[in-house]
């Protein structure tokens, strides 16, 4: 290597060697003006953003699980706002229907009489038949959104308006078999259900429960109402809101149907 070639390759080690320096002189620089505790903020703020995010994501969750209940929602209650038209209907028409009826037929017999010269006969007014006494059906009384919305979240935990309602319609049917067996004729029950029908028809006639629609606690046989931790969760919510009350008879423990 000749002198010169050294002297290049020097120059260009020397020149290196400063432009290493200057840029560690700008770190330095970076470094006094940007401290180590803004680290710190940042990964703060970070933190943050991340738990909003999560928070925005169970938002939106809730929101579309609440979308896909409306329809259901609204079938419910047009089935409902339904069965009470034709109650309203039915209770509209069935009254004055029988006494009218035999209040026509005696004027027809008394004027028939008359006019065949027997005004003297008097004719013995025909009694009223008993009206039987019409057993209206158990009460499906539903739940609204509402309602259930306004129950503490302890007590309603992650029950829904579906089940709610169900439950309602499980507790209907058990009251409706009951109420076959205390009216039903003693001849046509069956062995099996004898027993029952007789226990059943004493407990109809406590005052807490005479005139209403109740079942017992051992009824509670599905399918959607079910003596397990959610079964007990649904009684109490429904006890809460108005839907239901309970004695206890005997050994027995008695749930009773609520009427609006």
């Amino acid at each position: 290597m000749d002198v010169k070639e050294a002297g290049a390759s020097l120059d260009a080690l020397i020149s290196s060697f400063n432009s290493r320096i200057a840029e560690l002189q700008q770190l330095v620089i970076a470094r006094n003006m940007y401290p180590a505790g803004s680290i710190t903020d940042l990964s703060a703020i970070d933190a943050a953003l991340k738990g909003m995010e999560l928070q925005v994501q169970n938002i939106k969750d809730r929101l579309r699980e609440e979308t896909r209940a409306i329809p259901k929602a609204k079938k419910l209650i047009e089935a409902a706002l339904q069965q009470k038209k034709k109650l309203e209907s039915i209770s509209a028409c069935v009254p004055s229907c029988i006494p009218e009826r035999s209040a026509n037929k005696w004027e027809q017999k008394e004027e028939h009489t008359q006019d065949l010269g027997f005004e003297s006969l008097k004719l013995e007014e025909p009694t009223a038949p008993k009206e039987k006494k019409g057993r209206a059906s158990a009460p499906m009384w539903y739940i609204t959104a509402e309602e259930l919305n306004s129950v503490p979240p302890y007590m309603k935990q992650r029950l829904t308006l579906e089940k709610m309602n169900a439950a309602i319609g499980d507790m209907a049917n058990y009251a409706e078999a009951n109420a076959h067996l205390i009216t039903a004729p003693r001849k046509k029950l069956a062995d099996q259900n004898l027993d029952k029908a007789l226990k059943l028809r004493e407990i109809s006639m406590a005052d807490s429960v005479k005139g209403k629609h109740f079942f017992l606690e051992s009824d509670i046989k599905g399918p959607s109402l079910k003596l397990d931790n959610t079964g007990r969760a649904l009684l109490t919510v429904l006890r809460h809101l108005g839907r239901i009350t309970e004695t206890r008879i005997g050994h027995d423990r008695v749930i009773i149907l609520l009427r609006p």
